[in-house]
């Protein structure tokens, strides 16, 4: 007998399917929730932690594989079995693309019920303890299932013993500096310098001296001659974040160096020779800003010879449970918690969650939820703000589902020349309810 009571939303517009498959999966001890249509099911979902969702596949105005598939991004956690009285190759070829992992056909026995429901349990634990992509101790920090940090790995063991300048576009909080520390300590530059410079972060009035050195004399307060940190990280690699906030002038001076391998110190005639791998990151689009004249084009391109995307968190939600795993390992030993754990229902809602603020974020919130927490990471933990966000995101599901169905209905008609009963036969509707669908 099953001790713990997973709850199970059951979705079908038949009211006899629903009264037999609640008897018989409330005799195996969990708890069930009904719902008559995708609508109704939504609304439970929205105030309701789901185990595992059970739905047909034909229901009146939004059907189950969209339901599916919205359950699928919002809840990857969540399993989905289908149920369908109208089996289809195509629709068994669909539901499973779509996101579920089993696929009855009625009339089914209740043993064959309650096999699938075990197996989504294994499925679940399976999913949640998948193992990261991890490459080796100079990738720390680059952890994740995603085919796009897969990549991103591929992209950083092709250039990290190039001297070509990189340039890395993200958002914020998506790890350019993370990425640009790896490709500098898993190449043959590792044991040389790396230095960090946030452009955004220094006066313009010092730019030129921080980034070229200076002479004695060149200005007041010059007592001594000065290198910048060009030449700090002669030999190695010098990164400059947020280069797209540097002025006009600092621009030309950086095309210099690109060009000519060597800097001017302020104050100084004299070139001197450089050495030194350029890797620039910008969370503006630096295309748009040579567009409007505000970055040089030309020295875009000279940075531009190997250009590096990140991919923000909400695109890659794979990642999401690895990067939890691993700031919960940091955090809670530096905070000296180091058995605590995260519910399913917490992490749940971090999956749901869109991340604006990307890793970066997601790193503020699990020390903070270390630090409110004793021994478990649950939902009272999570920070309103962030519960609020999602609330407000699901409001629209509905209006969402609907004109995803308009979208996939006026292609079917397209693909018939517009005969409205050949695509109501197709899609298994009256022509009335079509003529509804698309208005």
């Amino acid at each position: 007998m099953n001790l713990k009571k997973e709850n199970i939303l059951i979705v079908d517009d038949n009211y006899d399917m629903l009264d037999l498959l609640q008897r018989n999966l409330k005799a195996l001890n969990y708890h069930i929730y009904k719902a008559s249509s995708v609508n109704e099911a939504l609304g439970i979902l929205k105030h309701t932690y789901i185990d595992l969702l059970i739905t047909d596949l034909n229901m009146p105005e939004i059907n189950g594989i969209e339901l599916i598939k919205f359950t699928e991004e919002h809840y990857p956690l969540m399993p989905k079995l289908v149920i369908t009285g109208v089996p289809s190759i195509n629709s068994a070829v669909i539901s499973i693309q779509s996101g579920a992992f089993d696929y009855l056909v009625k009339p089914f026995t209740n043993e064959e019920l309650k096999k699938a429901v075990e197996n989504s349990f294994v499925k679940t634990r399976n999913k949640a303890k998948k193992t990261p992509v991890t490459i080796d101790n100079d990738f720390s920090g680059i952890v994740g299932n995603s085919e796009q940090l897969r990549d991103l790995i591929e992209v950083i063991k092709r250039v990290k013993n190039n001297m070509a300048t990189v340039l890395i576009q993200g958002d914020s909080g998506t790890g350019k500096e993370l990425i640009a520390k790896a490709i500098h300590s898993n190449g043959t530059l590792a044991k040389m310098p790396f230095i960090t410079v946030n452009c955004g972060g220094i006066p313009e009035g010092l730019m030129e001296s921080e980034l070229f050195g200076y002479v004695k004399g060149a200005f007041t307060g010059a007592n001594e001659s000065r290198i910048g940190l060009f030449q700090a990280a002669s030999g190695g690699t010098i990164f400059l974040d947020e280069i797209g906030t540097a002025s006009l002038s600092v621009q030309t001076r950086l095309l210099r160096v690109l060009q000519e391998k060597e800097i001017t110190r302020v104050g100084s005639q004299i070139p001197e020779k450089l050495n030194v791998r350029i890797i620039a990151a910008s969370n503006a689009d630096l295309f748009q800003m040579v567009q409007k004249n505000t970055f040089r084009e030309d020295l875009y391109y000279r940075l531009n010879v190997i250009n590096i995307k990140t991919t923000p968190l909400r695109e890659r939600k794979e990642d999401i449970i690895p990067i939890i795993d691993t700031f919960l390992k940091k955090y809670s030993v530096e905070y000296g918690k180091p058995n605590i754990s995260i519910t399913e229902k917490a992490t749940e809602i971090l999956l749901r969650y869109s991340w604006p603020g990307n890793v970066r974020e997601l790193e503020n919130i699990i020390q903070r939820m270390i630090i409110m927490s004793d021994d478990s990471i649950d939902i009272q933990q999570i920070p309103e703000n962030l519960k609020y966000h999602i609330t407000n995101g699901e409001m629209n599901i509905l209006k969402s589902l609907k004109e995803y169905e308009k979208e996939q209905i006026l292609k079917v008609l397209a693909a018939v020349d517009n005969n409205k009963t050949h695509a109501a036969k197709i899609l298994q509707i009256d022509r009335k309810t079509l003529n509804q669908k698309i208005i």
